[in-house]
């Protein structure tokens, strides 16, 4: 149970989703990912086009060192120890009825389906922390993007791990952390000057 409180009710598996550094690394197995990734593909998006694509390698596969390379050496050094890490990629170009267009709602569509996939990982028990801390020329090389194609994000996955695992100046950020009150993003009518 989170320590956060919201300020209206929402369900408590929004609430206390949060994005931890510190991983078990025992792996995530099959069975298990595709159900992450399941939810994940059953995210809303424009003209159901369904823009995502997730490229991903376990901790100890062949892609690993070159996933784990393409993330800045901050995030390297506590991704390290996820079980497996995933680049959310998005289709930029719409087809629909036989036309070619640029797609302006790839990365929202994309943002959907990360969160489908997190609040999925984090009803199982997983952990999960989206990231753009990446070398995106390096992470297009290493899954070998195709044109058209933006990579939006890459995600740690895994089981929760003791923050004690984590370097001083890290530990003391690994509890969940707040929103900015509803005021200060929400407006009706129009956002002020």
């Amino acid at each position: 149970m989170s320590a956060r409180s919201a300020d209206h009710p929402i369900l408590p598996l929004i609430l206390d989703r949060w994005s931890p550094r510190a991983f078990d690394p025992r792996p995530v197995d099959e069975a298990t990912l595709m159900t992450v990734f399941e939810a994940a593909r059953w995210a809303p998006s424009s003209l159901n086009y369904q823009p995502w694509r997730f490229v991903y390698a376990h901790n100890g596969d062949a892609e690993w060192d070159t996933f784990l390379g393409a993330l800045v050496p901050f995030n390297q050094s506590w991704a390290s120890k996820a079980s497996v890490l995933i680049y959310v990629i998005s289709d930029m170009i719409l087809e629909s009825h036989g036309a070619r267009n640029p797609s302006h709602s790839h990365s929202f569509d994309a943002g959907a389906a990360w969160m489908a996939l997190a609040l999925q990982a984090h009803s199982m028990g997983l952990v999960s922390h989206g990231m753009t801390g990446v070398d995106f020329e390096a992470a297009a090389k290493a899954v070998n993007l195709p044109e058209g194609f933006r990579i939006e994000a890459a995600i740690a996955l895994g089981y929760p791990g003791d923050a004690g695992t984590l370097p001083e100046a890290l530990q003391a950020r690994e509890v969940p952390s707040g929103r900015r009150p509803l005021g200060e993003t929400l407006f009706r009518g129009a956002i002020p000057s």
